[in-house]
């Protein structure tokens, strides 16, 4: 992004979030904010443009330890509260969805499965490297033929002889997997849903990127490919990962970062399109001075105050260990629909101008299109709210 709506010092708060958070959430989220106004506004839209990941951005993030931040010291994260984490994907979403993305992935479907599901050696081994950017991951669940229902993969893992095991499917729809260095492969095997982490270079696995996105332009996005692949049941199978509960409470761990962050990209286009009607004079007055503007700009910080709110108590119940899967779905499915609306009214403010990388609103918009799909559609995410208030599964 470029131009006077560039830099915004604040995060919107109408409600006095600020005033509930600790102090150390709000260094977390100040300096978030301060790398994504340093390092990322400036280059993100080129990027966006050319479709390309800012891989130099990293081993940056790494040092500031915005990977797996809620995870123990000991393994060189943060030991972060779960607000803290959330505050941390605004931050990042506030300046691309696949920035967030990326650490998305990296901790919370990468990282955290290590750490809950991983033998002490797997994660002595990962976790540093992985904490610091040192080493990229991926996840890889969804397959061609089943995304929302993921327990009909067909991706199979066979035990070999030697305490070895042969993975042969394909995989879709991946992020980081094409610069990933280790992929947490899914898989069935006779003994049900299992983990495994192939590493990059394992013979008859290959990660082709997916060109041709109008969305998460900025992100790695990739097919896994596994032909045969072979690798050390010791070292390879995460020993504590059985079934498929395992996979959906990764996912549940990036639910809740998307709660949080798809408010940070709808809080740029509020941003952006209060500034855009402040300064835009038509009829000789801004034209925030008109009913209309009015009432989308109200409407806006309306819906982001509530998705923050939120948000906030969702954290709260996180850290508590009270806060269930189907309170992640509503937070998810919520938040992602008024980010999007919000960003849809933001553009309509900066009439054509709002087509124009200058500003950042076309590609959030486009972001969120993706993000209202992923970790879960939307209509999963409704039906997931209606089977926990009715106790009636629609989707059986």
């Amino acid at each position: 992004m470029s131009g006077a709506y560039a830099n915004f010092t604040h995060m919107t708060d109408y409600m006095g979030l600020e005033g509930l958070l600790t102090d150390e959430e709000r260094m977390v989220r100040e300096t978030a904010r301060e790398f994504v106004n340093r390092e990322v506004l400036p280059i993100i839209e080129g990027h966006a443009q050319a479709g390309t990941f800012p891989a130099r951005l990293v081993p940056m993030m790494g040092e500031l330890g915005f990977f797996g931040p809620t995870l123990p010291e000991k393994y060189g994260c943060a030991g972060l509260s779960q607000t803290a984490y959330g505050l941390l994907m605004y931050e990042l979403e506030r300046g691309d969805s696949g920035l967030r993305s990326f650490a998305s992935v990296q901790g919370s479907l990468v990282m955290w499965p290590i750490h809950a599901y991983g033998s002490e050696a797997q994660k002595d081994h990962w976790l540093p490297l992985l904490a610091s950017g040192a080493k990229i991951g991926c996840f890889g669940l969804t397959e061609p033929d089943f995304g929302s229902n993921p327990g009909g993969m067909l991706t199979r893992a066979e035990r070999l002889p030697g305490g070895r095991w042969r993975l042969n499917g394909t995989k879709m729809w991946i992020t980081n997997g094409t610069v990933a260095d280790v992929a947490l492969v899914w898989a069935r095997t006779d003994e049900g849903i299992r983990g495994f982490l192939v590493e990059k270079g394992t013979k008859g696995f290959s990660a082709p990127e997916t060109h041709g996105k109008w969305s998460l332009r900025a992100s790695v996005t990739s097919e896994l490919v596994l032909e045969d692949v072979e690798v050390d049941g010791e070292t390879s199978l995460l020993p504590l990962a059985k079934g498929l509960k395992a996979p959906l409470s990764c996912l549940t761990q990036a639910r809740y970062g998307i709660a949080w962050g798809a408010l940070g990209a709808a809080d740029a286009c509020y941003q952006c399109a209060l500034d855009y009607a402040l300064s835009r004079v038509q009829f000789d007055k801004p034209i925030a001075a008109t009913q209309l503007q009015q009432e989308k700009l109200a409407w806006m910080v309306t819906d982001l105050t509530k998705g923050q709110l939120l948000a906030l108590q969702l954290g709260r119940l996180k850290e508590q260990g009270t806060c269930t899967p189907a309170q992640v779905s509503m937070a998810k499915m919520n938040n992602v629909n008024a980010a999007l609306e919000i960003c849809r009214r933001a553009r309509t403010i900066l009439g054509a101008n709002g087509i124009l990388d200058e500003f950042p609103v076309m590609r959030h918009m486009a972001n969120l299109e993706s993000v209202y799909t992923y970790e879960g559609t939307h209509d999963m995410h409704t039906l997931i709210v209606g089977e926990e208030v009715t106790g009636l599964a629609a989707y059986r």
